[in-house]
């Protein structure tokens, strides 16, 4: 009983200072929560939350304020996130179901979560390195030329043109076409180049060397299209937040330029095989992000292709970050499996 009364301290402790930005006093825990008890044990309480580091007082005589390991028991013990209101669901389908392509809909994706959440938004551009492939077509341009169209489940197509000395036969085509897909269509990278380099042991030597092309243009387009990469919106969130958002500004805005450090941490963000990964202050191993939090989710299905997510200051409001960070992850998945 006495533990679950200091988490409902800690909670109380943590969405007033949220609120506020200003260090917490049991006189105002009393003034503004019920918690069915006295002063005295109030006071109590959060002397044994900050004995035991998940609070601290910041200077003499002032109140407390959550450490990073108060915000990680507050996350970790959330009884229920905020819902988003039916308005908010229904504005965040029409706004993504409009997208045409998928560099829109990642685009509309970051800005509306940077919107939702007013804190820095990051999408993880699905990676060929991570989709599977869906489809491969060949169309036949001319007697000479053959357009390759490469589509995978994440929702991407890529082109290339390829020009022939001699003339391409429809037959050839149609067979390569048949054979491509039938050995890559649900492979991801490493297992297609394996198939593409045994493909042309299939076909007559004469067709050979188109075959070879093809499947060269292939895997030459899954190399250049595998790297990874992150979109971004709302770092001028930041500037609007105080004086914690101007102390983190520099720091995300380098970490956000490199990409490298948020990649890392999006990658070790999906091996916690959790609905909502969330990193804390220093659990982010950085030491320039110390102040910043980052809740993620992976988005793409079943075998999530990438992460979305939101960067802000530790004093963040973790229930409705939460929320909308899954909510705009779960329509993607929708959107991007047709």
């Amino acid at each position: 009983m006495s533990e679950d009364r200091r988490l409902d301290v800690l909670r109380a402790i943590v969405e007033d200072y949220v609120v506020t930005r200003e260090p917490v006093g049991s006189k105002v825990l009393v003034e503004r929560h019920n918690l069915g008890v006295s002063p005295a044990t109030i006071r109590n309480d959060m002397a044994s939350l900050e004995d035991e580091g998940y609070i601290v007082q910041p200077h003499p005589s002032a109140g407390r304020v959550p450490t990073d390991k108060g915000y990680r028991l507050f996350v970790d013990r959330l009884a229920e996130v905020k819902p988003l209101s039916g308005p908010e669901k229904r504005a965040i389908g029409q706004f993504l179901d409009g997208a045409v392509d998928l560099d829109d809909v990642v685009d509309r994706a970051v800005r509306l979560l940077a919107q939702l959440t007013q804190q820095v938004a990051v999408v993880q551009y699905p990676s060929l390195r991570t989709a599977a492939l869906r489809h491969v077509e060949l169309v036949v341009l001319d007697e000479r030329r053959l357009l390759v169209v490469i589509i995978t489940d994440s929702g991407r197509v890529e082109q290339r043109t390829l020009s022939f000395e001699e003339g391409v036969g429809l037959d050839v085509v149609a067979e390569l076409r048949a054979r491509l897909n039938a050995a890559t269509v649900g492979l991801r990278l490493a297992q297609i180049k394996l198939r593409l380099a045994e493909m042309p042991e299939q076909f007559r030597p004469e067709d050979r060397p188109v075959v070879q092309a093809v499947a060269g243009a292939v895997a030459e387009t899954l190399d250049e299209e595998g790297e990874e990469r992150i979109v971004v919106a709302g770092a001028a969130n930041l500037a609007r937040r105080g004086a914690d958002g101007a102390a983190m500004l520099t720091p995300v805005l380098e970490a956000l330029e490199e990409q490298v450090v948020l990649l890392r941490l999006l990658s070790e963000m999906a091996e916690d095989q959790a609905d909502i990964a969330v990193r804390i202050g220093h659990e982010t191993q950085y030491e320039p992000l110390a102040g910043v939090s980052i809740i993620s989710s992976g988005y793409g299905g079943e075998t999530a292709v990438a992460r979305i997510g939101a960067l802000g200051p530790t004093r963040m409001d973790y229930p409705a970050t939460i929320a909308s960070v899954r909510a705009v992850a779960r329509y993607l998945s929708r959107i991007l499996a047709g």
